[in-house]
C-alpha cells in the first residue's frame, strides 16, 4: 500500500478519534447540566427564565421529556457511526439505533416542538427551534424508513443528518458561551445570535461530509 494512502488512513483515524473525544467530552458536560433537574425543582438554571410559563403543565412535561431522553440520544448516537460496533456487535448497533429513533420520533422530537413555541428570544428564535424540531424528526424518520426498506447507504446518510441536528444541543451552548465570554454582548443576546447558526451550520457540515468524503467506506467498509 502506498505510503501516501497509509498516511491518509492514519490521518482519517486520528481525526475520527479526536472528533469522538470532543463529542464525548461535551456529552459529559451536558450530563452535568441536566443532572440538577433530577431534583424536580422548578427554580434552577434554565427554568429561572421560564417562571412566567412554568405553571403550564404541558410545558413542564415537555421539558423533562426532552432533556432526559435527549441526553441518552446524544450519547447513544455515537455508536451508530462505529464501523467496529457495526461489524463486531451488529445487535448493539441495531438496538441502540432503535432507542435513538424511537426516542426522537416518539418523545424528544414532539417535546422539543412544544418547547419551541415558548423559546426565549422572541419570534426569531421560536421559528428557528420549530424548524429545527421538525427537521430533526423528519431526518430521523427518513433514516428509520430507509433501513426498514434495506436502503443501507440512504439510512446512513439520513442518520448523519439526524445526528448533526442532535449535536446542535452542544453547538448552541458552545457558540453562546463563546460569544458571551469573548464579546461584549449579553448571554441573552448571544442566545438570539446563535439560534439559527447552531443547527444550520451542523446540517451544512453534514452535507459536506456526505458529498465530499468517503463516509460510507469509513463506517461500512464499502466503496
Amino acid at each position: 500500500m502506498p505510503a501516501k494512502s497509509i498516511s491518509a488512513q492514519i490521518a482519517s483515524v486520528a481525526l475520527g478519534i479526536a472528533g469522538l473525544a470532543v463529542i464525548v467530552f461535551f456529552t459529559f458536560l451536558m450530563g452535568r447540566i441536566v443532572w440538577p433537574y433530577t431534583s424536580g425543582r422548578l427554580d434552577i438554571d434554565f427554568l429561572l427564565s421560564k417562571q412566567h410559563i412554568i405553571h403550564l403543565q404541558h410545558y413542564r412535561v415537555s421539558y423533562y421529556l426532552h432533556i432526559f431522553p435527549a441526553l441518552l440520544v446524544l450519547a447513544g448516537g455515537l455508536t451508530q457511526f462505529s464501523g467496529i460496533i457495526l461489524k463486531k456487535l451488529p445487535w448493539l448497533h441495531r438496538w441502540v439505533g432503535r432507542v435513538y429513533a424511537f426516542s426522537i420520533l416518539g418523545v424528544c422530537g414532539p417535546a422539543a416542538l412544544v418547547m419551541a413555541f415558548y423559546a426565549n428570544g422572541g419570534l426569531f428564535n421560536k421559528v428557528s427551534f420549530i424548524v429545527l424540531s421538525l427537521i430533526w424528526w423528519w431526518t430521523t424518520w427518513k433514516a428509520w424508513r430507509a433501513i426498514r426498506t434495506g436502503q443501507v447507504k440512504e439510512h446512513g446518510a439520513w442518520m448523519i443528518r439526524s445526528y448533526a441536528l442532535t449535536l446542535s444541543a452542544i453547538s448552541l451552548r458552545v457558540m453562546q458561551f463563546g460569544l458571551a465570554m469573548y464579546t461584549d454582548i449579553s448571554p441573552e443576546t448571544a442566545y438570539q445570535v446563535v439560534a439559527w447558526p447552531s443547527w444550520v451550520l451542523n446540517l451544512l457540515l453534514a452535507e459536506w461530509v456526505l458529498r465530499q468524503t468517503n463516509w460510507f467506506g469509513y463506517v461500512y467498509g464499502k466503496v
